[in-house]
């Protein structure tokens, strides 16, 4: 009987201090070492090229998911699918998460294909004629990027007391050329040149089309919160696998690839 007991005790003991090593386990992180990050072109290139091989010298193991739209990245981050996205600013990474319920946070800024105003017909701002049609981004956030490249270079105005990250058509008050503008879908943008003079085109989907970034007439000088970056849902931002894919944007390689690969990209300050 006693020795009934005394093995009977054994085995609760062994049970306790396994289970008590199983919590440790997973309280010390259970840390994740399979990651999926979520990009558009030519972020994705960016976390191939620049991201994923330091985080695999880490001991990650690292899938590069491409997009093709401004949407999916979010609700994929937002439902797990994605563990990080590259491919939006805080604007709209802000309103996005505001009008879908979503609790989004920014890790960090990386460089930034600017937009930039293109024409098959014109190679200066200057010899736009009057009438000239410009096609431009129907979303909120690029049309307004769009329309402050013009007002920047003196093409257009508008009221200064509008806020240039939201202007609108209906707040230019001055527009000597008489330039007409056609709104279409960005991804669309590269492919409307053939049939506008002029075209505000963001740098990714410029990319995409095999455009130079340098061949633009002109390019927007991004403020901080309009420079792209790495984005988790704010519950995660304290994990291990957060600080690690910050450490690689930061380090001398993610550096060293985009001064090879990534020329007339807006730098963020902090690589300045």
């Amino acid at each position: 009987m006693k020795k009934m007991i005394f093995l009977l005790l054994s085995f609760l003991v062994v049970s306790v201090l396994s289970a008590c090593g199983s919590n440790d386990s997973s309280a010390s992180g259970a840390e994740k070492k399979e990651l999926v990050l979520g990009a558009t072109i030519p972020y994705s290139d960016m976390l191939e090229e620049a991201v994923k091989p330091y985080l695999e010298e880490k001991g990650y193991k690292v899938t590069v998911e491409e997009f093709n739209d401004y949407v999916q990245p979010n609700i994929a981050l937002n439902n797990g699918a994605l563990d990080a996205n590259l491919f939006q600013h805080k604007v709209y990474m802000d309103g996005f998460a505001k009008e879908n319920n979503m609790e989004l946070t920014s890790v960090i800024t990386v460089p930034t294909a600017p937009i930039g105003i293109y024409s098959n017909k014109y190679d200066s701002l200057d010899e736009i004629e009057k009438g000239s049609t410009v096609a431009i981004a129907n979303d909120p956030a690029n049309l307004a990027r769009g329309l402050t490249v013009l007002k920047e270079n003196g093409v257009i105005d508008f009221d200064s007391n509008i806020d240039p990250l939201r202007a609108t058509e209906k707040d230019i008050t001055s527009n000597p050329k008489e330039l007409v503008f056609k709104p279409v879908e960005a991804a669309q943008l590269p492919r409307t040149l053939e049939s506008v003079d002029l075209a505000a085109i963001n740098g990714n989907f410029a990319i995409s089309a095999g455009l130079d970034l340098t061949s633009a007439l002109v390019r927007d000088k991004l403020p901080e919160n309009i420079i792209n970056r790495v984005v988790v849902k704010t519950e995660n931002i304290d994990k291990q696998y957060v600080k690690d894919i910050k450490e690689a944007v930061e380090s001398d390689a993610f550096k060293k690839v985009i001064d090879q690969q990534f020329q007339g990209f807006h730098r963020p300050d902090w690589m300045k």
